[in-house]
């Protein structure tokens, strides 16, 4: 799933190479990725890109008057979620969004759930793998009208301290990595940059949110900022083909079971879940004792 620091990365991405651009076409390929039907995705067309911003793990393209250019007049946002398996592709050429009746074109098929096209020839397709359809699509006059955007909780690039993080945590009673994905107590944060945060802490995942100390938020915070800031650096300028491949090289513990943890040689561990799982370091961050795998011991039986 893109994270804060890809979804920041291909905010920018995009940001360059949409300025002064103008939507001259906009096609859904999947109706069921398009949550809004007002004002209609065809309103898109004809308007100036406004700017682009990230809102945790959503961005959201603002258009001006149609016609015009001005980075401070967005009537309507096209707001994106990539979901777990969404990815936006950049195209510097795009396929012919009509023929040359006037007949559209280009409506792709596949894992290919909308198309945008710009006034130079370039856009980008919005892609989603597998069967199961999250990548979510809303046109609207304001982000803050979409639930999900207007509940999202602090952000903890640009507003991360540890009276904050302290705060959200301690507001209810649970695992702390279910804490740091929950995007309503911090935005951006989801299954990869947990296991990496925690890791750089020191910190089991299952430790509950209530039984943390000054001492241990402070250094939970401390380990958001390390993890989060390299990361955004890391993903910095590079085009969107590349972040994927970059996010998988930063990892420390994430997608690494098996292999040895970079910091203490101990191998890294895995606990397994229905639809997720999450990677760790036993020596780092459980003082040696491997975690209660529930699935396998199921298996085992």
């Amino acid at each position: 799933m893109p994270e804060l620091p890809e979804v920041d990365a291909l905010g920018s991405y995009l940001r360059e190479r949409t300025a002064s651009r103008i939507v001259v076409a906009a096609h859904v390929a999947q109706i069921g990725a398009l949550k809004t039907f007002s004002p209609p995705l065809d309103d898109t067309v004809g308007r100036g890109v406004a700017g682009v911003e990230r809102f945790g793990k959503w961005l959201a393209i603002g258009l001006g008057p149609r016609g015009e250019v001005d980075p401070d007049a967005a009537e309507i946002h096209l707001v994106l979620h990539l979901a777990k398996a969404g990815w936006l592709r950049w195209r510097e050429e795009m396929p012919p969004a009509t023929s040359p009746k006037g007949r559209p074109m280009g409506r792709a098929a596949g894992p290919v759930a909308l198309r945008l096209w710009f006034d130079d020839g370039s856009g980008f397709d919005l892609t989603e793998a597998g069967t199961r359809k999250r990548l979510a699509v809303h046109v609207v006059a304001d982000p803050a009208e979409i639930p999900a955007v207007a509940s999202l909780g602090f952000d903890p690039v640009r507003e991360m301290s540890a009276d904050a993080l302290g705060t959200a945590l301690r507001s209810r009673n649970q695992q702390v990595k279910g804490a740091l994905r929950d995007q309503n107590l911090v935005a951006g944060i989801g299954n990869a940059y947990s296991d990496e945060i925690l890791h750089a802490a020191r910190m089991s995942p299952f430790t509950l949110t209530r039984s943390l100390g000054d001492d241990d938020v402070a250094r939970l915070a401390a380990a958001v900022t390390e993890v989060l800031d390299a990361a955004v650096a890391q993903a910095a300028g590079r085009p969107a083909a590349d972040l994927k491949d970059a996010k998988r090289r930063g990892m420390a513990v994430h997608g690494r079971a098996g292999q040895p943890c970079p910091v203490c040689g101990d191998v890294v561990r895995e606990v397994s879940f229905a639809d997720r799982s999450l990677q760790y370091c036993a020596t780092c961050q459980t003082g040696g004792t491997p975690l209660a795998d529930r699935r396998m011991s199921r298996l085992l039986r």
